[in-house]
């Protein structure tokens, strides 16, 4: 956990951009390889854009109960009080943050940072972000010179071992057909479950190495590292650029096995239950979104997503917004949609609480970044694991699902595997392993 970082209110924060012509996104990926230990803590990636960073210039620090209406007042004091300098003072100033999925049942704080430095490579420019509450000592080549000179993360390989502190696939699917039960008796219309899987290594984990695999095997998703929690998310909560707001919702999916993704595809399109859990996501989303947007353009039928492990429902939703109108409140707007919740969600909401047996953390929450124009991207913080913030060498793994009146437990397990997929297989691949995790609960 990094230390906060303290100061008045009224003091001024600096901040040094400095264009660096030639370079690419290979320097973003070089820098990530070096992970927590080497003093990188944050991580955006999707396709040919990347931004790293570390240290904390600023550090929101929340108060029991506040969650993103607080950050983006704690987060305009920060902005208004902004000092540029350097040969591109037009870049804007980017803070990381992710935020739990139910503030009420968790002990996981939520997280909204300046970091000392990122290197951002986007639209095809480069860009070293510098923020201090004090005039920067060095210049920024310096600085630049020391990161990358700066050494990876040990190549030694890491021997895992996956354990269930929670409940293991049986019991979740005894747990999926008690919601089943709730749903057909009329308490709510879906609701979403998921489950944990412990991993445990001999030596700290290789989060930078985790990060870069997951980027190269999953380039169309949103990867992120932010305080210890690390994934590839396929579902973009909400991006705002120049005032265009953009939503991709997922909902109904089907793992990748034994058949061609043509005819998988055709018959998740087909099936109706996998449609109608899509419905209540999307118009959930639709609906958060109308008070702070105009045009909104909402497909009539959803499309269906290639991943390698699983085929998902997704529907791309896009509007206007206001200028005055930062991503940080509509994340506040949206969250939590149906596609990580359930409809109604205060009732879906409460029986995630009773039947999960489990502290979801930050997983499911949104989790991104915002930068000092009031854009950003926050992805919904899925296909991912949380690094124990006491032992580096644990990570716990979620996956969710979808639970509406024709669920069956014993699919919605198969699932959930498919959804572990890519974290279980990066982990694997960056601590070197044989690409087997070992189990000690035989889990089906």
């Amino acid at each position: 956990m990094i230390a906060p970082l303290l100061v008045h209110s009224s003091a001024p924060v600096f901040v040094r951009s400095t264009l660096l012509p030639g370079t690419g996104l290979d320097a973003v990926l070089d820098l990530l390889r070096r992970g927590p230990a080497g003093g990188v803590d944050y991580g955006w990636l999707h396709g040919e854009d990347g931004a790293v960073g570390g240290g904390a210039a600023l550090r929101w620090q929340p108060r029991p109960g506040e969650g993103t209406g607080a950050a983006a007042s704690w987060w305009d004091g920060v902005c208004a009080r902004l000092e540029h300098t350097g040969d591109s003072a037009g870049h804007a100033s980017l803070a990381f943050g992710s935020f739990p999925f139910d503030p009420g049942h968790t002990e996981a704080a939520p997280v909204l940072v300046l970091p000392e430095w990122v290197l951002v490579h986007r639209h095809g420019e480069t860009v070293l972000l510098e923020a201090s509450t004090r005039p920067f000592p060095v210049p920024a080549a310096a600085r630049l010179d020391a990161l990358l000179d700066a050494g990876a993360e040990p190549e030694e390989p890491v021997t895992l071992h996956e354990e269930h502190e929670a409940l293991d696939a049986e019991q979740w699917a005894e747990r999926v057909a008690r919601g089943v039960k709730r749903i057909l008796v009329g308490d709510l219309d879906k609701v979403v479950l998921a489950r944990q899987v412990t991993v445990r290594g001999d030596r700290p984990l290789p989060v930078g190495r985790l990060a870069r695999r997951l980027h190269a095997s999953y380039p169309r998703c949103w990867t992120f590292l932010v305080d210890g929690l690390v994934g590839a998310s396929p579902e973009m909560l909400v991006r705002r650029e120049e005032g265009l707001v953009t939503s991709r919702v997922l909902a109904g999916t089907i793992g990748v096995s034994g058949a061609a993704p043509e005819t998988l595809g055709a018959a998740l399109a087909s099936s109706s239950k996998d449609l109608l859990e899509h419905e209540f996501a999307v118009a959930s989303v639709a609906s958060a979104l109308a008070p702070y947007c105009d045009g909104m353009n909402v497909p009539s039928a959803p499309y269906v997503l290639e991943l390698p492990n699983v085929l998902h429902l997704a529907t791309e939703i896009t509007a206007a917004t206001s200028p005055t109108t930062s991503v940080l409140e509509l994340v506040g707007a949206l969250h939590p949609s149906a596609a990580v919740c359930g409809t109604p969600t205060p009732t879906a909401r409460r029986l995630i609480a009773e039947l999960e047996s489990m502290d979801r953390g930050r997983y499911s929450g949104p989790v991104g970044w915002v930068d000092s124009t009031g854009d950003g991207a926050w992805a919904i913080a899925l296909r991912c694991g949380q690094v124990d913030p006491d032992d580096p060498r644990v990570v716990r793994l979620y996956a969710g699902c979808g639970i509406v009146a024709d669920s069956d437990p014993d699919a919605e397990v198969a699932e959930s595997q498919a959804k572990l997929v890519p974290m279980r297989t990066a982990l694997a691949e960056a601590s070197a392993a044989t690409g087997r995790v070992a189990s000690r609960t035989g889990a089906r």
